[in-house]
C-alpha cells in the first residue's frame, strides 16, 4: 500500500514514520493539543487535527448521561477527526478513577486508599478490566489513572486517590494498569506501550512525581526531598507501570525543592524517557500552562517553551486551545522549540493511538453498553468493599467480641449522616469533579443493604441525627452509625484539622452512650478519633469511601465474610504529629498494617 500507515498489518514504527512524514506542522502541533469537550466540536477538531478531547472533572454531555449519549457524543467527535486530511482519530480521555465514575449507572469502585487496605494485587488487576469495559462502553479509549502516589500526610486533599504511605503496596497495586490495558505478552519489550484490544483502554501513571510528599499536605504544593528519597520512595511505581506498558504518564502540578515539575527537563526527559525507557506519551494535568503562569501574560509564550522543551508530548489545554496553537507554532517557526523535539512528541502520541488500535477502531463498541453496571461487575465492587474494612474494634473485652451482628435481632437503631447517602459513599471524582451528596448514581446504601439483608423480620428506626426522643421506650438490640467526611477533591480537600464533620463524633458519642454501637467511618483518609468515642464505642470500622456497593458493608458487619483490611496508612493520634508514616513513628493510635480479624457465621 502507498500509505503504510493506512496498512493495519504494518509495524507499528513504520506506521508512525510514514504518517509523521506526511503531517504539516499545524497538523503536528495540532495532535499534541488535548481539549475540553465544552469547547470541542467535530468541525474545529477536523481543521486543526485535534490529537485529543476529554472531559474535566465533572464535564458531562448532559446530567445524568448514560453510556449511549456519552458514545454518541464522543462519535461525533471521532467523526470530525476522519474527516481531516490525513484521517487521524482522536482519542478521548476521562477521569475514569475508580470505575467509570462520570457516566450514570457504572459500577463505582471504592477509592484507591481502601483498595490499598486490600492487599490484593488481582482484585485491582480485575476492577480495572471492569473499568476499561465500562469506560469503552461509552466511547473513551483513555482513563486517566491509575494515581500511584505515595501519600504521606492525610491533610492532603487528594489522599483517598492514593493506595498507601508504603512505596511497596503502591507498587503492588499498580496491577490496575494491567487491567486497565490488558497484561502485556511475555518479550514485550520495555517501556513500550501496551493496549490488549478493543475491550481495554490507555493508562495513564500520575501524577509524574512526588505529588503525595508536598509539605504539610498541600495540593499542588512542594516536596522536599532528596535524589535518593524521590527514587527510592516515589519514582519506584513508576517503573512498575511503564514495566506493564502503560501508554501515558501525566506530569505532577507539585514541584521538586521548588522546581516545578511541569518544567522539570531532568525528571521528564532525562529519567523518565530516557533513563527509565518510556516510549508512551508524556500529558500535562488540566490547564497545567495556566498553573505556571497567567494564559493573558507575556510570560505564557514561556509556558509553552518550557513545557514543551522540558519534554512534554501533549497539553491538556484545556480551553484557550487557539491561544496554544498560535504560540506552540511561533516557537517552532522562530526555533525556540526545535522540530525534533516536535517530532518526538508527535511520534509518541501517534504510537499509543496505533497501539490502541485507534485508526481499525476509531468509534465506539456498542456492544459492551448492556454490560455498564450489570451485576457481574457489582460483584467485583461489592468484594473490593468487603476486602477493604479495616476493623479497628471489637468488644470492650477481647474475650467478648461484639461483632459480627446478629441477624435475628428485633428491633435495630441506624443512625449517622452517612448511613443513607450514596454520594457520601462514592466521595469526589464521581458525577460531577467535587461529588455530591445523594443518589447521585445507581447503587446501594448501607441503609438499603440492611433492609434487605434483614427484610421484616427485624424493625429498622432510621434517624440520621438521633435525639433523646428516639430512645423514649425504644428498646435497640444495638446501633449502626455511619459518620464521615462529604465529598471533596484536590485543594478542596485540603484539610489541616481532619475532625470528623457533621458532628459525626458527637452523634456517634450520643448514641453509644444509650445503647451498644458499631460506628463506621466513611472517610478518604484517617481522621481524628476522639478518646472518648473510641473507649465508649463497641465496634469501630474504617470503610474509607466504598463505592456504589454498601452490602459489601453489611456482608462483613453480620459475618457472612470476614474482617481483611489492613491499614493501609499510619492513624495518628492528633495532627500535630503529622506527618507520621511506617518507618518514621513509634506510637500511632493504630499502626500501618493494623486490622482486626473476625469470626464469621455460617451462611
Amino acid at each position: 500500500m502507498d500509505c503504510i500507515y493506512k496498512d493495519p498489518n504494518a509495524a507499528v514504527e513504520e506506521r508512525v514514520k510514514d504518517l509523521l512524514s506526511r503531517m504539516t506542522l499545524k497538523e503536528k502541533i495540532g495532535q499534541m493539543t488535548q481539549i475540553e469537550r465544552a469547547v470541542a466540536n467535530p468541525s474545529a477538531i477536523r481543521d486543526r487535527c485535534i490529537g485529543s478531547v476529554l472531559s474535566g472533572g465533572g464535564s458531562r454531555p448532559f446530567e445524568n448521561a448514560e453510556s449511549a449519549d456519552w458514545a454518541n457524543m464522543i462519535d461525533g467527535f471521532q467523526k470530525g477527526a476522519l474527516d481531516s486530511r490525513l484521517g487521524i482519530p482522536i482519542f478521548y480521555g476521562t477521569d475514569a478513577i475508580h470505575g467509570n465514575n462520570n457516566v450514570w449507572g457504572a459500577t463505582i469502585f471504592p477509592h484507591n486508599i481502601g483498595l490499598g487496605a486490600t492487599r490484593d494485587a488481582d482484585l485491582v488487576r480485575r476492577i480495572g478490566e471492569v473499568t476499561a469495559l465500562e469506560t469503552r462502553a461509552c466511547g473513551s479509549p483513555y482513563a486517566f489513572a491509575p494515581c500511584v502516589a505515595v501519600a504521606k500526610d492525610p491533610r492532603w486533599g487528594r489522599f483517598y486517590e492514593s493506595y498507601s504511605e508504603d512505596t511497596e503496596v503502591v507498587r503492588k497495586m499498580t496491577s490496575l494498569v494491567s487491567g486497565l490495558q490488558g497484561q502485556p505478552p511475555e518479550g514485550h519489550p520495555y517501556g513500550y506501550p501496551y493496549v490488549g484490544g478493543r475491550n481495554y483502554v490507555m493508562a495513564s501513571a500520575k501524577h509524574f512525581v512526588g505529588d503525595g510528599a508536598t509539605e504539610k499536605g498541600i495540593n499542588e504544593g512542594n516536596t522536599i526531598a532528596s535524589h535518593d528519597e524521590m527514587f527510592n520512595i516515589h519514582l519506584a511505581p513508576y517503573i512498575d507501570c511503564i514495566s506493564q506498558g502503560v501508554c501515558t504518564v501525566m506530569a505532577s502540578y507539585s514541584s521538586w525543592n521548588g522546581d516545578k515539575m511541569h518544567s522539570h527537563k531532568y525528571l521528564l526527559t532525562e529519567v523518565l524517557k530516557d533513563k527509565l525507557g518510556f516510549k508512551g506519551l508524556l500529558i500535562t494535568d488540566w490547564e497545567a500552562l495556566e498553573r505556571l503562569t497567567d494564559p493573558h501574560d507575556a510570560d505564557y509564550r514561556q509556558s509553552v517553551k518550557s513545557t514543551i522543551n522540558a519534554g512534554i508530548d501533549m497539553v491538556m489545554v484545556p480551553f484557550r486551545y487557539e491561544l496554544f496553537l498560535k504560540e506552540l507554532q511561533s516557537l517552532v517557526e522562530s526555533g525556540e522549540i526545535p522540530m525534533t523535539r516536535i517530532d518526538d512528541a508527535v511520534e509518541r502520541i501517534l504510537r499509543v493511538k496505533f497501539v490502541a488500535g485507534l485508526f481499525e477502531h476509531p468509534f465506539t463498541d456498542r456492544s459492551l453498553i448492556d454490560l455498564v453496571g450489570c451485576k457481574a461487575h457489582r460483584e467485583v465492587a461489592r468484594e473490593a468493599v468487603r476486602k477493604s474494612l479495616v476493623l479497628l474494634k471489637n468488644g470492650k473485652d477481647p474475650k467478648k467480641p461484639f461483632l459480627p451482628l446478629d441477624k435475628a435481632a428485633k428491633k435495630i437503631l441506624v443512625a449517622g449522616t452517612h448511613a443513607d447517602d450514596l454520594g457520601y459513599q462514592c466521595g469526589g471524582w464521581t458525577a460531577t469533579w467535587t461529588g455530591l451528596s445523594g443518589r447521585i448514581t445507581v447503587g446501594t446504601t448501607i441503609l438499603d443493604a440492611l433492609r434487605k439483608l434483614l427484610g421484616d423480620k427485624t424493625e429498622i428506626v432510621f434517624e440520621p441525627n438521633p435525639t433523646a426522643e428516639t430512645f423514649a421506650s425504644q428498646d435497640f438490640s444495638f446501633a449502626i452509625v455511619a459518620i464521615g467526611e462529604g465529598p471533596y477533591c484536590e485543594t478542596g480537600g485540603d484539610d489541616p484539622e481532619l475532625k470528623i464533620p457533621f458532628n459525626g463524633t458527637e452523634i456517634a458519642t450520643f448514641v453509644t452512650d444509650r445503647v451498644p454501637t458499631v460506628t463506621i467511618l466513611i472517610s478518604g483518609r484517617p481522621m481524628v478519633i476522639e478518646p472518648p468515642l473510641l473507649e465508649k464505642v463497641e465496634a469501630f470500622v474504617a470503610a474509607w469511601l466504598p463505592g456504589t456497593e454498601g452490602a459489601g458493608i453489611t456482608d462483613v458487619l453480620f459475618g457472612d465474610y470476614p474482617f481483611q483490611g489492613k491499614l493501609p496508612v499510619t492513624w495518628f493520634k492528633t495532627v500535630d504529629e503529622l506527618p507520621m508514616h511506617v518507618h518514621g513513628n513509634s506510637n500511632p493510635l493504630f499502626p500501618f498494617g493494623f486490622g482486626l480479624t473476625m469470626e464469621t457465621k455460617q451462611k
